[in-house]
Parts: C-alpha cells; sequence; structure tokens
C-alpha cells in the first residue's frame, strides 16, 4: 500500500507496555533470560488458559532496555525440550552475536546456556526472537519474542510512552495452540496466520487514558509469524519518525495508513485531541475479514502543557549519505515457490527455489560474498502469487524507485515484494561476518526461502 514520505511514495509492504517516562533511567547490567514454558489468557475468564512457551515464560517477553553505545549482556538458559536461540532482530553489531544457527553459532542445546554480548551504537526499537533454521516458526508461534529498546542520548518529550507488539495466534477448539508447524499449506501460501490477533499478549483492543492534548510517542512492533497488518489511525494525526530503528523525516503517512510486515517496527508520534472525553484508535485494516480496533484511546483528567510542533529525530550518522549504485555488485534473485504438488512430488519440488535450485538455506555456499565497504544492489523477482518480505541481517538498506531514480528516504531491515513483481534494494556492505538472507513469513523460510552471504 503506498504511503506518502516526503515528496516520494512509501512502499513496503500488537497489547502495550507502558514505559518510564523520557529520560528515565534504563535497566543495564547482564541480564538472565529463560526459555521456558509458561501460560497466557487469551481467551473469555471462564477458559482455560493457553499454553504458550515464552521467555521468562510470557508473550511477549519481558522488554528489555540499554542505552546507545553501550553493551547489552544476555545469557539465555533453555529450559525447553528444543534447541534455542536469540537473534536481536535489527541490531546492526557483532556477527557472532547475530543469534542465526547455524550459521552464526550452534543451536543452544535444552538444558545448555549461551551469552550474548551485544554493542548498541544504534538508538531505537529492536525486537528478540530465536532463529533456528527449520525451527523458527514453531518457537516464535509458540510465544517466543519480545522487544528491546535501545535508548538516545536526549529523547524526543512525550507525555505518554508506549511500546506496543501486535501478534496472532492459532488456536484449537480446547484454547491450545495448534500444531502442523511443518503443514505444508501455509509454505504455498502467505504463511501460518492465525484468527486471534492481540496486543501485548491480550486480546484486541487495548484501552489506554490520555491527557488531553497529551502527546504520544508509540513504539510498534509486528511480531506476527506471518500476518502482513496495515493499520489505521482515526481520530489524531500520526507522524512517522523512525522504520525499522531508523529515524527519517517526520511525515505523516497517507490516509493515516501504514503497512506493517512481519519483524518491522515504527516509531510514531501524535498528539491526543485536546478536549475531555474524546475517542481516537488504531485499527487494522481487514483483508478478506473485517475491520478491528487494535487500540482504543479516551482523553480524561486534566490538559496537557502545550508543545512544540512534532519535529524529526536527528539522522543515523553511522549510516552511509550516498550509495554509489553504479559501482554496486548486483545480485538479483529469483524467487519461485514450492510446487502446488509438492506432497507427492520430490524434496526438492517441496522447497522455495533461489535462481532455479532448491535452496540449502544457512548450510549452503554463500550467495555471494564481498569486501567490506562494497555497495551492494538486491533484486528480489518474486515469481509466487504471495507477498514475501526479504530481510537483510546486520545492515539497514535502501528501498529503490522502481523506476530506478533514487531511493526512498527511510532505511529498511526488511522490503515487502508483492506477488508477481520485482524489488530492488541497495546497502553498503560495511559489517563483516555471515549474514542471513530470507522471508521474514517464517513458514516461507523454512520451506527454503533462506540464503546468506558473507562480508570480508
Amino acid at each position: 500500500m503506498p504511503l506518502a514520505c516526503s515528496r516520494r511514495t512509501f512502499l513496503t509492504a500488537a497489547a502495550t507496555l507502558a514505559l518510564a517516562p523520557a529520560g528515565a533511567e534504563p535497566v543495564s547490567g547482564p541480564r538472565l533470560l529463560e526459555a521456558r514454558e509458561g501460560s497466557l489468557r487469551l481467551l473469555p475468564d471462564f477458559a482455560p488458559a493457553t499454553p504458550i512457551w515464552g521467555f521468562d515464560g510470557v508473550a511477549p517477553g519481558p522488554l528489555l532496555r540499554a542505552r546507545q553505545n553501550d553493551e547489552l549482556t544476555v545469557r539465555l538458559a533453555n529450559r525447553l525440550d528444543k534447541p534455542m536461540s536469540v537473534h536481536w532482530h535489527g541490531l546492526r553489531g557483532d556477527n557472532a552475536m547475530d543469534g542465526v544457527a547455524p550459521l552464526t553459532q550452534a543451536p543452544i542445546a535444552p538444558g545448555a546456556q549461551f551469552d550474548y554480548r551485544c554493542k548498541t551504537s544504534d538508538a531505537g526499537l529492536f525486537c528478540y526472537r530465536p532463529s533456528v533454521w527449520g525451527l523458527t516458526s514453531e518457537l516464535m508461534g509458540r510465544g517466543l519474542k519480545g522487544l528491546l529498546i535501545i535508548d538516545e542520548p536526549h529523547p524526543a518529550a512525550a507525555d505518554v510512552d508506549l511500546a506496543t507488539v501486535l501478534d496472532d495466534w492459532r488456536l484449537n477448539a480446547d484454547g491450545k495452540i495448534e500444531g502442523g508447524f511443518d503443514d505444508a499449506a501455509p509454505a504455498f501460501s502467505a504463511g501460518r496466520i492465525g484468527a486471534l490477533v492481540t496486543v501485548n499478549g491480550k486480546p484486541a483492543p487495548s484501552t489506554h487514558d490520555l491527557p488531553p492534548g497529551g502527546r504520544v510517542r508509540l513504539r510498534l512492533a509486528n511480531l506476527a509469524n506471518a500476518r502482513i497488518m496495515i493499520v489505521s489511525f482515526d481520530g489524531v494525526q500520526p507522524f512517522v519518525l523512525a522504520v525499522d530503528s531508523q529515524p527519517c523525516d517526520a511525515f505523516e503517512p497517507l490516509q493515516r495508513t501504514i503497512p506493517l510486515a512481519p519483524g518491522a517496527r515504527f516509531e510514531i508520534m501524535f498528539d491526543a485531541p485536546a478536549q475531555e472525553g474524546a475517542r481516537a484508535s488504531m485499527i487494522l485494516r481487514g483483508q478478506g475479514e473485517a475491520d478491528r480496533s487494535l487500540l482504543v484511546f479516551t482523553t480524561k483528567g486534566a490538559k496537557a502543557p502545550e508543545r512544540d510542533k512534532i519535529a524529526s529525530a536527528p539522522q543515523n550518522l553511522l549510516l552511509p549519505a550516498e550509495i554509489k549504485l553504479a559501482a554496486s555488485k548486483k545480485i538479483d534473485l529469483v524467487i519461485e515457490p514450492p510446487r502446488p504438488d509438492a506432497s507427492a512430488a520430490t524434496t526438492a519440488a517441496k522447497s522455495w527455489m533461489i535462481n532455479g535450485a532448491s535452496s540449502r538455506a544457512y548450510d549452503g555456499a554463500p550467495l555471494f560474498q564481498v569486501k567490506r565497504g562494497t555497495p551492494v544492489t538486491l533484486g528480489f523477482n518474486n515469481r509466487a502469487g504471495v507477498a514475501i518480505v526479504m530481510h537483510v541481517h546486520g545492515h539497514a538498506v535502501r528501498l529503490l524507485h522502481d523506476l530506478d531514480d533514487g531511493w526512498e528516504p527511510y532505511w529498511r531491515n526488511g522490503v515487502v515484494v508483492p506477488g508477481g513483481k520485482t524489488k530492488h534494494v541497495a546497502f553498503v556492505a560495511d559489517n563483516p561476518g555471515k549474514w542471513a538472507l530470507h522471508d521474514d513469513i517464517l513458514e516461507h523460510e523454512a520451506s527454503g526461502l533462506a540464503t546468506w552471504f558473507e562480508v570480508t
């Protein structure tokens, strides 16, 4: 869905945690994080709680927080009977800490633990989740996911600061999470999409009182396995301040609507209505289903102090000011889906194909190798009838214009490629190591839409 971003089009394609006031002391130091069983009340009170897997037994997991230019230290203890890892989604840092098993580390065996030490050079909203080849869909689908905030030195002033995780769940008649994570059908189609949509682990909508005229900083993340969420704001004028952890020039999205692919994060700021008793909302637009409210706001109490106009955050000077496209290494990926009759076909035919061959994912040879500092252009030619969400690890990328006249004025970790379309991204390969390149629709990744590249 197109959105306006300055004079360019913005093409890319949630329960709420209340944060400490801006400027509060963030949590720092070592943090023990356990992957273990837990329960979540996803159905009405008279129904039993749903068994889940969660970080510290909850879903979403605890909000992790650190300062910019500090170090995040986390010890992951695996209390499950499945292998584990933690991938720090969107964090540009040490390749050995990226948490992609078996590419950057061995899976963490049941009963074992692993220490992650992550540099926090970029401020912003990130998420953490498992990345274990062949198992990520189930690990995340049962609840293993959470948010990470890296606080900038001087945060923008706001009266209310909300961190918001959007998710969906596929439950059976007994209120338990449906199995079948290895089923072929989601890999052929749009992925595993659940009927129950939650906001921070509780059924939508989530309701909040705001001071009249109060300024709200909304940190919004889609941590569902596959659902691409189109959300609209009613009753307020939202401005996007950052996309996928990186600041951009503040802009109002077209029709006050934002598309969030799995793994996408947006930082949004808006002012509540000035009169008491007014209502506003954030709405999930139905795609073959009814619209539903995700967040409902009501103004109540004393009027908030008047503030200056919403302004852009400082840009990240660690990212390149330009990418020399003419000198870039150009890599095209022709992406084809599994065959519809894959259940009766060969193993190769059951897999997504990249450039005419079934991918060996993270065990195979790299798609390409480049020296550090090389500009790279990737073309994603999606020959499937469904959208894919291509994610480049370890780097921030620019979405190039379809007419080859430049790039969009924001950075991304992933890009939505509609069925039958081709999209191009560009980046400077400035982070050494072995980096994953895959579809963030996890059932596609598990069925072969995954590869990697190396920066030397």
